[in-house]
């Protein structure tokens, strides 16, 4: 039997993993894609961890002309099946490559200083230029000062069309510039030195593409497009595929097929349907079901562990978390609360992004949710008006995860509430239950203005009940079943637990009525949802499907206070 070959996890050098014959995912023919490419330059924004750094590496290997050998690394890939005119580009053209992954900085200056170093760095790689005589004098001065951090701001935004015009002199050939993960620096000083690094930038890429005619190719790669207007202004020879593109869009993730042959190299017994709920569900341009390539390794190499949120956990969701638990952003809630419900929701998506206009522009949330992998589109509507949904279970925690989080620390609910709560009623302890969701709508009224419907609180509960429960059970509302519409019901995945069918009621006290009286009416209330399930069969989806343990809870608002049992001693057992 031929022993497996090892992956490399997180290592995005392309020529070691080929060198060392290490697992790899055969994306070679991005750069046929590349080579026939309309304009020279090209942006191609995608997820974190959906494969650009080492696609990146792929092209650098291929168009190096330091390094001619290197078409063996390609000789058992795709692109060495295509035609001469693709293959004779490999090894003819200098490289300049830089990655702005991991430049991060809690300040202008210290992200200023990574990027000049990623520049000499860029110029070392160079350094044999400086026993040639194709130097004028001021430009071998100036290269030295760059190696030597000797230079001044406006040297180092003008360094790459100066390195291009030494680099096609000395080679006699036009260059290829590749730019990985180019916004980096720009979220990462956002919002305080936001407009000192979108100013950099847009000098730095204009003099690397604009009017460079020492430019080949350029390929960019980054999460969001950034307005054309803040970086790319002027540059007219450069064209954008993003997720929303069909132009390649399968060389970016895993395929189904692909997946499928992952799964299958490395011997996971799981069944297929639930690696698909965990981790496929993505769409770029026309090309469906393409799986987190990072998540998808992952399992891969550790499935007898159990399906884990990989990919959630490999960077800050700060930006996102903050823009959802603004406190203006009901409305976002509640379009999450359908998001993690099921259920799609219609937006316009920005195809050119401007991080500062996200200060007064809510629905901006959309566009950086899409684009950065929380949710994918399923279909354009019209224009830039797309049907959008969580990809999968993998990403609905990050969801669940900011919703606990703001349930915790703005509406003061606490965790361990919600969890003992949602628990008490889906192991059908309803009187403990009904205590547990009282404090939870005290609390929460405490946070809302004090006319706010009960609905609205509901909601917010409902929200926390989805964090925690959502992974073993449906959670839909105002659907119909039997001869009406429920408001919520819970349909578990295993068919032994409860399926719970809910129906909601509100009254508010009148004036001068007496107690008795607004108790009175409240177990009217009670017993008219409870008929109301009864008579118009709410239930009737569970038993559909094959679910017997149902149950049927009324839950009336009396004066902001939620009651499932009526005020009087009754044995809990009525409601099993």
């Amino acid at each position: 039997m031929q022993k497996r070959k090892e992956l490399n996890l997180g290592y995005s050098d392309f020529k070691s993993i080929i060198l060392e014959n290490n697992y790899y995912i055969d994306k070679s023919l991005l750069i046929r894609d590349v080579i026939k490419g309309e304009k020279s330059v090209v942006l191609i924004p995608r997820p974190r961890r959906f494969g650009k750094t080492l696609n990146i590496s792929m092209l650098r290997y291929f168009f190096d002309i330091k390094e001619p050998e290197n078409h063996k690394l390609f000789n058992l890939l795709k692109i060495w099946q295509t035609e001469e005119e693709v293959k004779s580009k490999c090894g003819k053209y200098p490289v300049i490559y830089l990655s702005f992954k991991d430049v991060k900085g809690k300040n202008w200056d210290s992200i200023y200083e990574k990027i000049r170093s990623l520049i000499e760095k860029a110029f070392l790689e160079h350094f044999n230029l400086l026993d040639s005589d194709i130097f004028l004098p001021y430009e071998k001065n100036l290269f030295k000062n760059i190696i030597n951090k000797n230079c001044n701001q406006s040297e180092i935004e003008n360094s790459l069309v100066l390195l291009s015009d030494i680099l096609y002199r000395y080679y006699q050939q036009k260059v290829v510039i590749l730019i990985d993960e180019y916004d980096s620096p720009i979220v990462s000083a956002y919002p305080e030195f936001y407009e000192d690094a979108v100013s950099f930038m847009r000098n730095l890429m204009s003099g690397a593409f604009k009017d460079n005619k020492y430019l080949y190719k350029g390929v960019i790669t980054g999460i969001l497009r950034v307005s054309k207007e803040s970086i790319f202004s002027g540059l007219n020879n450069i064209i954008v595929h993003s997720i929303l593109d069909d132009a390649m869009s399968d060389k970016f993730g895993f395929t189904e097929d692909e997946t499928k042959q992952i799964l299958i190299d490395f011997e996971v017994d799981t069944e297929y349907d639930l690696v698909k709920k965990w981790y496929d569900g993505y769409k770029i341009g026309n090309s469906t079901h393409i799986y987190n390539p990072w998540s998808i390794l992952n399992y891969a190499l550790s499935f007898k562990e159990g399906f884990k949120t990989y990919w959630v956990n490999t960077s800050s969701d700060d930006l996102v978390k903050n823009r959802i638990n603004e406190r203006n952003a009901d409305e976002t809630k509640t379009d999450i609360l359908n998001l993690l419900k099921g259920e799609t929701i219609n937006k316009y998506l920005f195809p050119n992004f401007v991080y500062n206009e996200m200060k007064k522009d809510n629905e901006l949330i959309w566009t950086l949710l899409t684009f950065s992998g929380y949710l994918t589109v399923v279909k354009n509507i019209t224009s830039n008006f797309y049907e959008l949904k969580i990809p999968n279970y993998e990403i609905g925690f990050v969801f669940k995860d900011i919703i606990l989080n703001w349930l915790n620390d703005d509406v003061k609910v606490k965790r361990n509430l919600l969890y003992e709560t949602s628990n008490f009623l889906v192991t059908n302890k309803l009187k403990d239950f009904e205590k547990g969701f009282k404090k939870i709508m005290g609390d929460t009224f405490s946070y809302y203005d004090t006319n706010t419907e009960p609905e609205r609180v509901y909601q917010a509960y409902l929200l926390g009940l989805l964090a925690i429960v959502g992974d073993n059970y449906i959670i839909k509302s105002n659907r119909e079943s039997g001869n009406g519409r429920y408001d919520i019901m819970l349909v578990p995945h295993n068919k032994e637990n409860f399926g719970i069918v809910i129906e909601i009621k509100q009254i508010q006290r009148k004036k001068e009525e007496s107690e008795s009286d607004f108790q009175s009416r409240i177990n009217q209330k009670l017993e008219q949802a409870r008929n109301q399930i009864e008579i118009n069969e709410y239930y009737k989806e569970l038993t559909e499907n094959n679910i017997t343990n149902i149950l049927k809870i009324p839950i009336v608002f009396g004066s902001k206070i939620p009651y499932v049992f009526p005020i009087v001693n009754k044995d809990e057992n009525d409601f099993e």
